[in-house]
């Protein structure tokens, strides 16, 4: 699945001639460990990091912990930005997501600072946020701000919510329940619905008597190495004992297998969506009202999503023979889908897929709203449900929109964001065909009216165009001497779109240029880019990436000594990647949660899920290419490598943390010059998506002071708040 979703990052480097020489690191012992692939010898020093309940590891990341401090805090300006940074990120910026509608009340997941914690709400509509009653709120639970909701599901009449709630980042989670009249808990709990690994979902039963739920095993069902694999599904009925939960589905499905559910209120039939790991290979599984189960796509078949329709039947995304995607119409009778009716042919641009996020395609009465993807901006199109297109809700240009909700009739509520325009919630009004914003507009303390995007395209070494988004201060001069971060990602099928940020102001009124790479490896232009970065083409990411920093540089916009980059989760990878294949081409990394090596990645619980897009060791071509470009195996002695802040959370439980102690440990080991290698381990925090607000923001401190000071940036403190 693409959980990584959906996160936020940054990179660095040390000015050597003009800064004082670094602080030593801690000294870290080698114990070389040798294994064989394949007839391939490969040794390593720091296999014993990766034990984190042996007490030496955990004196060593202490110790790896005070030195980043004894650096990151003795940083120019630490203080101004902490002023500054919480000043945009303590803001009462009002924000709402994970919309859903339920016989005339709205449930959303609303942030509002200085609260550490998200929580949920219920409100009359869109339109009346001042109406929204706390159903849910962690911060409540737990004052120290380290209990998260992970995802919510309400009943179909509205009248209780089912809450996955977790701790300290780890994601595992329990799902409790809620009555929405009084916000009461009630019933009992249900524990291992929602992990980190395949994550977790809820469907209720059409009548509210108990919901269909994803369950990881229990007790001794499994060995302890598999307690976060082989999720199934089983059906709770309220007022019952767990241990006496009916299984459904399951036992058959792969380890890594990870499942998303859709009930239909109107027919009680229940989708079950299974994908096998993180790799885009779906089979899908149909229930009866009766409780008789029928499978009509299995692995490979290539269809990527589905979603019912309104007259017995269903409607599928698949990419057989369409890599960007057609959508077919299926009658439930029959779910045939080989012999299915294309309604919507492939195009030019990329049906939008994202099996762990907000649906991508919403059937209503008579409407199909479909999200495309133009190689990094996307746009919702409208069809009626023969294929004819259908006139389009007004949204911004060059833009993101997602979160699509389905109202009454035809109407729908969705997101729509730019990189300089703060994300709302609009209204559709299918039969008028008007647009609106609703009140559910954040408002932030800052403003970007001084700054511009421009889109460039960069060839990479196989001469693959690769876009790049260029946010910059208009009064910018391309004189090569501009201060600059480059981003990516390259995975999983995953889009960069634009996205608005908040805090990237602080970059952008100190004269910071801030870039988005779209690379391969992503789902910009359909499957076929998605596979042109994955498996044993993963190197084509890292061309492509260095291809987008030379361009940059060439334009003008910054020059080596001036640009950073910055990567997390699979962008980490990107991160080690870049820094190991041209170690001179940047000044400064910071590479959040990342992933360095890929010989044992998928020996970690959750590394196991990402074998379908990275490959595994065991397979001769995999390894071949693996071992070829793991950043970790590909560090080399007497190098000067850039300045570069690993962050990592003790409790992450899709990268193992392990990954950043190796790969610190090696790179310290290797670095010839002063310039610093630093991990900064948080104990409170995992992925990043639950990170209480008080670690937010000493994360951005520590972040920006480090960038600043590599890139040469002197701050000045910006007067009247906003920096418009």
């Amino acid at each position: 699945m693409t959980r990584l979703s959906t996160i936020c990052l940054i990179g660095i480097f040390l000015a050597i001639g003009n800064a004082a020489p670094a602080q030593q690191p801690p000294a870290t012992k080698k114990a070389p460990v040798t294994d064989t692939y394949h007839g391939t010898k490969v040794t390593e020093d720091y296999r014993w990091l990766e034990n984190w309940d042996d007490a030496e590891v955990r004196t060593w990341s202490e110790a790896q912990n005070v030195h980043a401090r004894s650096i990151l805090d003795a940083l120019p300006n630490v203080g101004a930005l902490r002023v500054r940074l919480t000043e945009i990120l303590a803001a009462k910026t009002i924000t709402h997501g994970s919309l859903a509608y339920r016989d005339g009340q709205l449930f959303a997941i609303k942030r509002e600072p200085p609260k550490q914690q998200r929580f949920l709400v219920v409100m009359k509509s869109a339109d009346r946020p001042d109406t929204a009653r706390v159903l849910v709120d962690p911060n409540v639970i737990n004052s120290e701000g380290t209990t998260a909701i992970d995802w919510y599901v309400p009943s179909h009449d509205g009248r209780l919510v089912a809450v996955s709630l977790s701790e300290g980042g780890s994601e595992s989670g329990d799902v409790h329940l809620y009555e929405t009249a009084t916000g009461r808990e009630v019933h009992e709990v249900i524990p291992r619905v929602n992990g980190g690994t395949a994550g977790g979902d809820v469907a209720w039963a059409t009548d509210g008597s108990g919901f269909f739920y994803t369950r990881y095993p229990r007790g001794t069902e499994r060995p302890t190495e598999d307690r976060d694999f082989y999720q199934q599904l089983y059906f709770h009925k309220l007022g019952t004992p767990t241990s006496a939960d009916r299984y459904e589905l399951g036992k058959e499905l792969p380890r890594i297998a990870e499942i998303q559910l859709e009930m239909h209120q109107p027919s009680g039939r229940l989708l079950a969506t299974v994908q096998d790991g993180d790799g885009g290979e779906f089979a899908h599984f149909l229930r009866s009202p009766a409780g008789k189960w029928r499978q009509f796509s299995k692995f490979g078949d290539r269809i990527v999503q589905v979603t019912f329709g309104s007259h017995d039947d269903i409607f599928v995304i698949s990419r057989a023979d369409a890599p960007r995607g057609k959508v077919l119409r299926v009658p439930i009778a029959t779910l045939n889908v080989a012999d299915a009716k294309t309604v919507i042919p492939q195009g030019q641009d990329s049906i939008v897929t994202d099996f762990m996020g907000a649906p991508t395609m919403l059937a209503t009465d008579t409407r199909l709203y479909v999200e495309y993807q133009r190689g990094g901006p996307s746009e919702i199109r409208v069809f009626d449900h023969t294929g004819k297109s259908a006139r389009p809700p007004n949204q911004l240009p060059v833009s993101s929109v997602g979160g699509l909700t389905r109202l009454a009739g035809d109407d729908i509520l969705f997101n729509n964001s730019s990189f300089i325009e703060p994300p709302a919630w609009y209204g559709f009004h299918a039969m008028l065909g008007a647009t609106r914003k609703t009140a559910l507009a954040a408002k932030y303390p800052v403003d970007f009216g001084d700054t511009k995007v421009v889109r460039e395209f960069a060839i990479s070494k196989d001469g693959t165009k690769v876009p790049v988004n260029i946010i910059l201060p208009k009064a910018a001069k391309l004189n090569g001497s501009n201060p600059c971060i480059v981003s990516g990602y390259g995975g999983y099928n995953v889009s960069l779109t634009p996205r608005f940020s908040a805090t990237r102001r602080v970059l952008l009124e100190q004269g910071v240029i801030y870039a988005v790479a779209n690379l391969r490896g992503g789902g910009e232009y359909g499957e076929d880019w998605h596979r042109q970065g994955n498996l044993t083409n993963k190197q084509n990411v890292f061309d492509d990436f260095s291809a987008v920093v030379k361009r940059m540089i060439d334009l003008g916009y910054t020059s080596s000594d001036r640009v950073g980059i910055i990567g997390g989760s699979n962008g980490g990878l990107l991160m080690g990647a870049a820094m190991v294949q041209h170690p001179d081409l940047v000044k400064a990394v910071v590479s959040y949660v990342g992933i360095y090596d890929m010989l044992r990645v998928e020996l970690s619980p959750n590394g196991a899920f990402n074998i379908p897009e990275f490959g595994t060791v065991k397979n001769p071509d995999h390894f071949k290419a693996l071992y070829a470009y793991s950043p970790y195996h590909n560090v080399k002695d007497g190098t000067m490598y850039p300045a570069t802040l690993f962050l990592t959370g003790a409790n992450d439980p899709r990268v193992d943390p392990m990954q950043s102690r190796k790969m610190t440990a090696r790179l310290q080991a290797a670095n010839t010059v002063q310039t610093p290698i630093l991990l900064r381990t948080s104990g409170s925090t995992g992925h990043g998506g639950d990170t209480a607000l008080s670690e937010q923001i000493e994360e951005a401190v520590d972040v920006y002071a480090f960038l600043f000071h590599h890139l040469g940036v002197k701050y000045r403190p910006i007067k009247g708040g906003s920096g418009g």
